[in-house]
């Protein structure tokens, strides 16, 4: 992913990325997708490359997995704790043609579609072409990114559907995108489509130190760099935040957000 595109650019992202990501649910999915040993897979937006070295892993001894991003940083993180494993890494913008690496018999987009509003669909349809015969491609996005919150007061919750609003006209942001992977294949003729639908986030009670670095950073990073203004606080952003976290933290709250995964076969005429 670009850097211009992706919001939550920051110094300690690929620390936070690599703690919220559940390598065990990942494996699960991408075993539902269709992964198997000896496959040739690639990981596009791989960030720190945690998820990149967990496709090596199950494509097996015969297999090979090549993760590719755009952030330099994250790409020289990804190749200094992953590139032993037999990972490979490339830095790359996916707007640009990618023709050079090869063909791959699964191709792995997971948080990269949301960053690309207006782009998505030619993405996808670009990725199509890296596919070989039946080959595999597996979306994986959220739908209504947001604070998907029971008992957000009401002001706090103007404030962040505002922030959404206007991510999503000046920075190309698509919080809804997740609810749109399946139309992408259907419309390219994929087949042997299928869709599973799960709680990315599901917080209740009490929150864990993963869960609050997390939302806790996006918050900071995102809503902070957004423009908006907050006028709904007499303090702007630091009156938001102080909200936010007083709302987060409580017990009471219930929290949520869907994960849609969407896999499909290499359509035969492309």
């Amino acid at each position: 992913m670009t850097n211009s595109k992706y919001l939550m650019e920051h110094a300690d992202e690929a620390r936070r990325l690599e703690l919220k990501t559940d390598i065990e649910k990942i494996s699960a999915q991408v075993r539902w997708a269709g992964l198997r040993s000896g496959m040739r897979v690639a990981d596009l937006g791989c960030g720190p490359g945690k998820i990149t070295e967990l496709l090596h892993r199950l494509a097996g001894p015969d297999g090979k997995a090549v993760g590719i991003d755009n952030s330099l940083q994250r790409i020289a993180h990804a190749e200094q704790h992953y590139g032993s494993s037999g990972a490979r890494f490339h830095c790359r913008d996916l707007l640009d043609p990618m023709d050079d690496l090869g063909r791959f018999d699964f191709i792995y987009v997971r948080f990269v579609l949301e960053y690309y509003r207006s782009q998505a669909s030619s993405i996808v349809r670009s990725v199509t072409r890296l596919l070989e015969p039946d080959g595999i491609l597996c979306l994986v996005d959220l739908d209504y990114t947001c604070m998907s919150q029971f008992g957000m007061p009401p002001r706090l919750a103007k404030a962040s559907a505002a922030v959404m609003a206007k991510l999503r006209e000046e920075a190309d942001f698509d919080p809804g995108v997740g609810a749109k992977l399946y139309s992408m294949l259907y419309d390219l003729g994929f087949r042997s489509l299928n869709v599973n639908v799960e709680a990315n986030h599901l917080i209740f009670g009490e929150l864990d130190s993963v869960q609050e670095f997390d939302w806790t950073k996006r918050v900071e990073v995102v809503f902070k760099n957004s423009g908006y203004e907050f006028g709904e606080y007499e303090d702007g952003y630091d009156g938001f935040f102080a909200e936010f976290k007083a709302s987060f933290t409580d017990p009471r709250r219930f929290f949520y957000m869907p994960l849609i995964c969407c896999r499909g076969v290499r359509p035969v005429e492309q």
